[in-house]
This record gives structure tokens, sequence and C-alpha cells, in this order.
């Protein structure tokens, strides 16, 4: 089914309000997580959700679909899951937080989802069992991650979301509550997570 002039517009006003891409791939190794996270937060929420409209632009006087509706209707999803975890950074760990001013790693991802009432499970363990399985390869911005953690053996015992995708389909950026640092975002080629990584699950 086409779907008409009109709601091709809508489709575009939500896309232009709600996607947000921002790629941390994109700066120079050298530059650093902390830097990319300061220059994400000096750009005006306005400014961060027209990076690469004129992609949804160029397709926008083209038919759509249902299928590009709900691709679409993806986009934005995942665009407010991001925004949403963007705006905890900085905020502080806490063993057992929920939130909103507190959290741990798997208080934190719940959170974050449960702003667009997706209950992904309370636990680490919990989100892992529950989402949907993803191949590395096929991961995507927003998508869990999983790792072990020093008390967790060879089983899951942290969580975060994923930020950004290299070209590579293998490395990634996430953000977690650190237990040291509270909200943050680490890369997976770090040293301590790269020796740690279990596997993504999604959501949607």
């Amino acid at each position: 089914m086409i779907i008409d002039n009109k709601k091709r517009l809508v489709i575009l006003l939500v896309a232009l309000i709600g996607v947000a891409p921002f790629s941390f791939f994109n700066y120079p190794l050298s530059i650093g997580v902390a830097h990319a996270q300061d220059q994400y937060a000096r750009h005006s929420p306005a400014a961060r959700r027209l990076t690469h409209i004129d992609t949804v632009a160029t397709h926008f006087l083209l038919p759509i679909s249902e299928e590009q509706e709900a691709a679409v209707g993806g986009l934005v999803r995942i665009s407010t899951i991001i925004e949403e975890a963007f705006s905890h950074l900085g905020k502080r760990y806490r063993s057992g937080g929920k939130g909103p001013n507190a959290f741990d790693c798997s208080g934190f991802t719940s959170y974050v989802f449960k702003k667009l009432n997706y209950a992904i499970g309370a636990s680490s363990r919990e989100q892992y069992a529950k989402n949907k399985p993803i191949k590395q390869s096929d991961m995507r911005r927003g998508d869990l991650v999983f790792f072990t953690s020093p008390g967790s053996g060879r089983g899951v015992g942290h969580v975060g979301i994923v930020v950004d995708v290299a070209l590579n389909g293998k490395d990634f950026t996430f953000i977690h509550a650190s237990t040291q640092e509270g909200i943050r975002i680490d890369r997976s080629t770090d040293g301590f997570y790269a020796r740690r990584f279990v596997g993504v699950r999604r959501v949607f």
C-alpha cells in the first residue's frame, strides 16, 4: 500500500523532530570519548535532530510504503532511547539504583526503555534472557550489549546501550552505569570491556 502525501508529510515532520543520529566513530580516535560527549552536549537538541536529515528529505518526495513507514518509526524510537540515555550522563552509580538520580547498570537500561513503555527486565541477566538475540555483525544503535563483571564469572553481569557502531560492524560505543564513574560512554575496544563482552540483544 502507498501512503498518501498528507501522511508522508506527517512522517517527515516526526523524523525531523525525533531522529538524532550521532556517530562517535566519526571522531578521530585521538580525540577520545570525553571530547565526543562534550561536542554532543554543545549541540542543541534541534541541531542534533537535523543531522543527516537530508537523507529523509531526499526520499520524502518518493512514495512511502508501509514497510518504509515502519522503518522511520523505528528510527524515531531509537533516537528517543538515545536522547533519554544521554539526558542522564554524569549521574552517579548506586547498587540497586533504579533512577532517576542514581542507577546501577540494569536499573539504568530498564529506566531508559521504560520511557517508551518497554519492560526489558529488572536485572542484566534477565534482560539478556528476555530480549531478542542478535549477531554482533547485525548490531545497531539502541541495542543492549552485555558483559561479564568481576563477580559474575562467565555469566552476564553488566549491560549498556549501543550508541554507535563502527563501519567494521564489530566495534561500538555504549552508554552505561559504570560502578566507578556513573553514567558514561565507553568503547568496546577498551581492554576491560573487550575481554568481557558476552553478546547483543534487541528490544524492538
